[in-house]
């Protein structure tokens, strides 16, 4: 397993592999919100944030494999990405729940120079308040499944990030 992670941590299709799942996911949001008409709140919203910043950073360290350096940096902050994706995604379930009862307006609560709603409005606007989120199968609602696809990428980027380490 340790080979295994070490592998990951110096090769490409690690980071190829980040692209493909992060384009999955926001495909999926995408086709949910498009063809199934399931608009996305303001928490969904921040969950596609962490998602496009994953697939960025893995379009850039696609290009640093050579570097252990820059290698590092690059599993350091994906590490970094994925606890925020984790707690968006356990924030979007708590709400869901009736765990936590949170302020969820219909802005995205980013500045002015980082106006990714006005900008991309078709990916990032918000376009209904929290509180639900659709089936995917099975009766697993989308933030259950999030949950758990954000806690298995955390877990992975942890031990690739930590398997950086060992040479």
């Amino acid at each position: 397993m340790k080979e295994l992670l070490l592998n990951l941590s110096t090769q490409r299709r690690y980071w190829a592999a980040l692209i493909l799942i992060g384009a999955a996911l926001e495909g999926g949001a995408l086709y949910y919100q498009y063809v199934l008409d399931e608009w996305p709140c303001v928490l969904c919203i921040h969950v596609r944030i962490w998602v496009v910043a994953f697939m960025l950073l893995a379009m850039v360290a696609i290009f640093c494999t050579h570097s252990v350096v820059t290698s590092r940096i690059a599993h350091f902050l994906n590490v970094g990405i994925m606890v925020g994706l984790l707690e968006r995604s356990w924030r979007v379930l708590a709400v869901e729940r009736g765990w936590i009862f949170g302020d969820c307006d219909m802005e995205l609560g980013m500045p002015a120079w980082f106006a990714l709603d006005k900008w991309l409005p078709s990916l990032f606007e918000v376009q209904t308040s929290c509180g639900y989120t659709p089936l995917i199968i099975f009766d697993i609602t989308m933030a259950e499944s999030l949950v758990v696809i954000a806690a298995l990428m955390l877990i992975t980027s942890a031990a690739v990030f930590i398997a950086s380490w060992f040479d």
